[in-house]
């Protein structure tokens, strides 16, 4: 299996998640080399010999070769992909610039399509399935995130499309997660809890009710394909 963006916060959940469930992986990183060794030296304490890192700038048109020739190294084989990798931050529209759009576009829907490409035959030799990480803000445009927000707008067609396009043998599902973790720069008290008294249950979820959800769909889910799950409390369905 190969995740990536696996070192740090969802995505060393999901790692952890389905190392105890019992595959092997790949973990990309791209800066986070410490957190990596670190995750990497903790689950094969439990299992030896069962993780492999590859480090590689997802923008860089190279890097779907990267990490197909690390999943070809190690075993030769992929059952999973999952495409967690993802960068967020605002972009008011006055303010947005190219570089902006070629990143989050880059990192959110350009590089988990050709990452995907290049893994394809993998998985369909292993009759594999992929899970992307998508966000409720797919459906929903957050506020002054505009360029975020169409990105994981494609990536969530990308779910479906794919799904049709890798079919019989690949099932293609994501993930929209809601209020997990708040982001890196930082809300005040008063925003958090405005987010939160729109969500039906009224708190935040956990990096682990996302990685249960992917254990799912990558375990259990033999006849689910093309679908996104929202794990966001029931933020969707609130006003």
């Amino acid at each position: 299996m190969l995740i990536t963006g696996a070192a740090q916060r969802i995505g060393a959940a999901i790692a952890q998640m389905l190392h105890t469930a019992g595959f092997d992986l790949v973990l990309h990183y791209r800066h986070s080399a410490d957190a990596a060794a670190a995750l990497k030296a903790a689950l094969e304490a439990l299992r030896p010999d069962s993780v492999r890192l590859v480090s590689a700038d997802l923008l860089d048109p190279r890097a779907p070769t990267v990490l197909l020739d690390a999943v070809r190294g190690f075993h030769n084989r992929l059952d999973a992909l999952v495409n967690n990798a993802s960068s967020f931050y605002p972009t008011p529209v006055a303010e947005a610039t190219e570089a902006q759009w070629a990143e989050l576009m880059g990192t959110n829907l350009k590089a988990p399509f050709f990452i995907t490409q290049a893994l394809a035959p993998l998985l369909d030799a292993a009759g594999g399935c992929i899970v992307n990480l998508v966000d409720i803000h797919a459906e929903r445009p957050h506020a002054d995130h505009p360029i975020y927000s169409m990105a994981k707008a494609g990536n969530a067609m990308m779910v479906r499309a794919l799904a049709r396009e890798l079919g019989p043998r690949v099932r293609v599902n994501g993930v929209a997660p809601g209020a997990i973790l708040w982001p890196d720069q930082g809300l005040s008290d008063a925003a958090k809890e405005t987010i939160l008294a729109r969500t039906a249950l009224a708190r935040p979820g956990t990096p682990e009710d996302i990685a249960r959800t992917v254990r799912f769909l990558v375990c259990d889910a033999h006849y689910i394909t093309g679908q996104i799950i929202a794990v966001d409390g029931g933020r969707t369905i609130q006003q």
